[in-house]
């Protein structure tokens, strides 16, 4: 059919090639940020809950010969950094721990580093994930 009728169909001319690689470079960019961002996320719930268990332990650290007898609760500066650190050791990380000037509050800070998946290909191969609680005595 090569006659008046035949007409030739346009060329795409590699249209479609380059539609599909940017289209698989951004599926590929947002599965990476899915998965990075979630494990993110999940380093910052377990930085927080380590905190906040540190805290605690802490907190458990009382002066015993003022408040035994009646006295002041206050916390045992130095039980009390040193049961913070032996939880967050047990749990495999490390963090900053500090009793207030009033002896009455313990704050923990934990730092957790997530390893990137996917983002390492763009260079961000860590996330640090930080979070911060304090464990206060209440008298009663």
């Amino acid at each position: 059919m090569s006659g008046k009728w035949s007409r030739q169909a346009p060329r795409d001319e590699g249209r479609i090639s380059l539609l599909v690689i940017v289209l698989t470079f951004a599926v590929l960019a947002m599965i990476g940020l899915s998965v990075d961002g979630g494990g993110k996320v999940r380093a910052l719930r377990r930085a927080d809950n380590l905190a906040a268990e540190a805290a605690r332990a802490a907190g458990q650290a009382v002066q015993g010969s003022e408040a035994i007898p009646g006295g002041d609760k206050l916390v045992d500066p130095g039980p009390a950094v040193a049961a913070a650190q032996i939880y967050l050791a047990a749990a495999g990380e490390t963090g900053a721990v500090v009793v207030s000037q009033d002896r009455m509050q313990i704050t923990v800070t934990v730092t957790i580093t997530y390893t990137t998946v996917f983002l390492g290909l763009v260079g961000l191969d860590t996330l640090p994930a930080t979070r911060q609680a304090t464990a206060v005595l209440v008298e009663t």
